[in-house]
């Protein structure tokens, strides 16, 4: 059985279903991160073995040996060091990214630079990532816990629109997107590019989707976001599609969030709507209430 050897540091990180966990190790006169992923079992979910999902546990090992965003504009990846096969799982060796503090609106353009490369020719990059989770959502009965709130009536409205809207995501110009754009996830610079890890969503999507996950990570406002993602586009014919994909992307993640960390609540004592303040919900509904002029925009 896979162990990690004495003396690596155990970070945090890694919480996927596949994820083992992430350690910091030195090699030599270098530090890397290595990263431990399980290979699917039975009674797994059977998404983590089929390529065709989001959630297809080889994806992030794949794009290393691949060496898909080496050299990519706007985002990179971290220098591989090796990756390692065995009968129970896979395991990455990376060399570690210095963090740094890159302004939101540094990432943003970063990000439509990066929207700007060619996909490469592989059959197994995620794509309709938003469609696949929303269906998870439906099997579990949707928005049930949004459906007993102030916010009843926009959620209903929105769920029942979504076919209406993933559809428009679909018809959207199709971009090379990251798919997991968080200040834990691009964390690094190199020159004028971001240098990301964690690219196990890595993908095509509608262009502005990456842009409609950060925009609920960063603390700058969506307009001033869209315009540096449409500069790093350098293509002004994009920019009402780009804002069509991050506004649904953004409106629909950031219920989906609110939606299941009141879930997790619910069950305590106390009325729902007490569950707002608690501090596992309230970064949710603030997160929620920053997007109100998005929200609206899609129910107008």
């Amino acid at each position: 059985m896979w162990q990690p050897e004495p003396g690596w540091q155990r970070l945090p990180g890694g919480t996927s279903p596949s994820a083992y966990g992430v350690w910091l190790a030195r090699e030599g006169d270098v530090e890397v991160i290595v990263k431990r992923l399980q290979a699917p079992v039975d009674g797994d979910p059977p998404e983590l073995s089929d390529w065709r999902s989001v959630a297809w546990w080889e994806r992030e090992p794949q794009v290393a040996l691949h060496g898909l965003v080496v050299a990519t504009s706007g985002l990179r990846g971290p220098t591989t060091q090796r990756v390692e096969d065995d009968d129970e799982g896979m395991t990455l060796v990376q060399a570690r990214v210095a963090e740094t503090d890159n302004p939101g609106l540094f990432v943003a353009r970063a990000l439509g630079r990066f929207a700007r490369t060619p996909p490469p020719d592989e059959p197994w990059l995620a794509r309709g990532q938003l469609r696949e989770r929303l269906i998870r959502i439906e099997r579990r009965g949707g928005w049930q816990t949004l459906a007993r709130t102030t916010l009843a009536d926009v959620a209903d409205h929105l769920w029942r629109q979504r076919a209406r809207h993933l559809d428009a995501l679909d018809e959207s110009p199709q971009v090379l997107q990251h798919g997991d754009p968080t200040p834990e996830n691009l964390r690094g610079r190199s020159g004028d590019d971001v240098v990301a890890i964690d690219w196990s969503s890595l993908g095509t999507g509608a262009v502005g989707h990456d842009l409609g996950l950060w925009a609920l990570a960063t603390r700058e406002d969506f307009e001033p976001l869209l315009a540096a993602y449409v500069d790093g586009l350098a293509d002004p014919g994009l920019a009402a599609a780009a804002a069509v994909g991050a506004r649904i992307t953004t409106v629909y993640t950031a219920l989906s969030r609110l939606d299941w960390a009141m879930r997790r609540g619910a069950d305590g004592q106390g009325a729902l709507a007490g569950k707002y303040s608690h501090p596992s919900v309230a970064p949710y509904v603030r997160s929620m209430q920053r997007q109100a002029a998005q929200i609206e925009a899609l129910l107008s």
